[in-house]
């Protein structure tokens, strides 16, 4: 009598392992969107230390935001004050996040891949399109 596996006894191995493998590997990318989120809405909480740093000195909120990967500065008359060495990235895309200034108040916001976030925008605003991602907006406190 040979002792060993049959054809059968290995495919029924293989196709659990496969059915594991991908449940594993889908709640990892599940984790790692809800992981980008989180540097995502750090990011913007660090963003808006800056802008009321930068208000407390000037009086007014900028127009319009630098780049990111770009310090943040006021480059006045009494010399540079440096509000972000560098202006953080979508973990992403490598784009910046979305801004808009008035001088008096502004909307600073990112795109969240998590859409069922319970700090999202409860109306979901553009960029992001409510359907793979949705908005977290920080505006002055």
């Amino acid at each position: 009598m040979k002792k060993g596996f049959t054809l059968i006894e290995l495919l029924i191995v293989i196709a659990i392992m496969g059915v594991l493998s991908s449940l594993v590997l889908s709640n990892f990318a599940t984790v790692r969107a809800r992981s980008r989120d989180t540097q995502r809405k750090s990011d913007l909480r660090q963003i808006q230390a800056a802008l009321e740093n930068f208000r407390a000195d000037q009086g007014i909120y900028p127009l319009s935001m630098v780049p990111c990967g770009q310090s943040f500065t006021n480059d006045g008359s009494n010399g540079s004050v440096v509000y972000m060495q560098k202006v953080p990235c979508d973990p992403s895309s490598g784009q910046s996040y979305t801004f808009s200034g008035t001088g008096t108040t502004y909307a600073l916001r990112a795109c969240l891949e998590n859409t069922r976030d319970s700090q999202e925008d409860r109306i979901n605003q553009p960029p992001c399109n409510g359907t793979s991602n949705w908005s977290f907006t920080l505006s002055p406190p």
